[in-house]
């Protein structure tokens, strides 16, 4: 998926791009216009250019709404994209049972680059019981996995937490009793446990610390 706003204005501006080798143009992007006002409210895309298109485009007039696409072309939608008012990519949901129904969301940032993931085992998205975090570190390139918090038993608040350095998993923590605090915690380093950590002072600070060797 690309810059629809470019797309748009492209196709509005200069009409509707095809591919002519052998035979008859074939259509790769084909826009849908009200028959009252005539104005675009749609753009169909075959993305990968093989004849099929893949991508719709709400659009209103040059600007894009919202995008659907079915990028491994089974009949089902498995990727879903919404845009602010200026058509920057703000939100992309994704079906991770590959159903024709989102239940994860990723949000960008203010420079693009992914934020935090909200998934729904009920792909009910004002039922979201994982919030993943992510952070830019040196040397990579896309952000990486900084933090998770996660809704275990449906009552709406966290129960879960996990730490992560560099992407890989650091901590993990559980609140058994359903206070909205941790009550237990595990340590890694390399993949490794190094500790358990449990009986938290009024404060939250863990009274108890096994070192596992």
């Amino acid at each position: 998926m690309g810059c629809w706003k470019a797309a748009a204005l492209l196709v509005v501006l200069t009409g509707i791009s095809c591919s002519c080798s052998g035979g008859a143009p074939r259509r790769e992007l084909e826009p849908l216009y009200d028959s009252t006002t005539g104005r675009l409210i749609q753009l169909a895309f075959d993305a990968n250019r093989n004849g099929i298109m893949d991508t719709w485009t709400e659009m209103d007039g040059a600007h894009a709404i919202r995008s659907f696409a079915d990028q491994n072309e089974d009949g089902r939608i498995d990727r879903w994209e919404y845009y602010d008012a200026a058509a920057r990519l703000v939100k992309v949901g994704f079906s991770r049972k590959d159903d024709g129904t989102p239940d994860a969301w990723a949000y960008s940032s203010g420079d693009g680059s992914l934020e935090r993931v909200e998934i729904s085992s009920s792909a009910d998205e004002a039922r979201i019981d994982r919030r993943e975090f992510y952070e830019r570190v040196e040397r990579r390139m896309d952000p990486v996995l900084a933090r998770a918090e996660e809704d275990t038993n449906g009552d709406g608040r966290p129960d879960r937490w996990e730490t992560y350095r560099a992407g890989e998993l650091h901590t993990v923590a559980w609140d058994l009793t359903a206070d909205g605090l941790p009550d237990r915690r595990v340590t890694y380093q390399s993949s490794t446990l190094v500790s358990i950590e449990s009986d938290p002072d009024e404060s939250g600070e863990f009274r108890t610390r096994v070192v596992v060797k």
